[in-house]
């Protein structure tokens, strides 16, 4: 009876952890941790809901080889039209002591990271959503051919709260 009552707590802490907005998160890996300069990671995905706002992160996981406390990245929106949205981001990934932020276990942290807020999807059709890393030492004008630790690139796209 025991065992009954602690396999029903652990279902109900599990299902009311999911994320009810979450529409779409997909992973890519990150060779051997070592993303290369010119290596884009890229997503699509469509049939979105034209009447609904969406709010976009990047998510990525790192472990402690990440040599940074700060992370570059550039991202493309590419619309179904061809129009597309080019930023560059910069995201805090360690504290000044040292310590990581993110969520995570161990070695590996994983940082879900503010993208794009309030985005509506009315055109029909295929978006993409390119990544790549933009970082360089300090000092230096050419970027850094290989960023050691980042294990991850995720992408997740959520209704934005009504």
């Amino acid at each position: 009876m025991r065992n009954k009552i602690l396999l029903l707590l652990i279902a109900v802490v599990t299902l009311s952890s999911c994320n009810e907005l979450l529409v779409y998160s997909d992973y890519r890996p990150i060779k051997e941790g070592k993303w290369e300069l010119d290596k884009t990671v890229d997503f699509q995905f469509s049939e979105l809901d034209s009447t609904q706002t969406y709010n976009l992160f990047i998510n990525i996981r790192n472990d402690d080889s990440y040599p940074f406390s700060n992370l570059f990245l550039i991202t493309e929106l590419e619309y179904p039209n061809g129009n597309t949205i080019k930023d560059t981001l910069e995201y805090r990934m360690a504290e000044p002591s040292g310590e990581w932020l993110g969520k995570g276990m161990g070695s590996v942290k994983e940082n879900k990271l503010w993208y794009k807020e309030m985005i509506d999807f009315s055109e029909s059709g295929v978006y993409k959503v390119n990544v790549s890393h933009a970082m360089r030492k300090n000092g230096n004008v050419e970027g850094l051919h290989i960023l050691e630790g980042v294990t991850d690139v995720g992408l997740e796209i959520e209704k934005a709260p009504k």
